[in-house]
């Protein structure tokens, strides 16, 4: 769980900035949309299964070109 002490000298708003960032360092947001629903374990693997073809469709783009450029 994210928190930040505020200082006595520090405004309202540059606490909100370090919280903000803390919580998205620590992917609690992510998190949070992954469990807000129910997946089937199916539509899970095929998820999974899409988001490496994407990963792996970036990576060969990357080294293409590295290769060529």
């Amino acid at each position: 769980m994210a928190f930040v002490v505020i200082r006595d000298d520090e405004p309202f708003e540059n606490a909100l900035k370090r919280f903000k960032r803390k919580v998205q360092q620590e992917d609690i947001i992510k998190e949070v949309k992954k469990h807000s629903f129910y997946l089937k374990p199916g539509e899970k693997r095929r998820i999974k299964e899409a988001l490496a073809r994407k990963r792996l469709r970036k990576k060969m783009r990357n080294l293409q070109r590295r290769f060529n450029g």
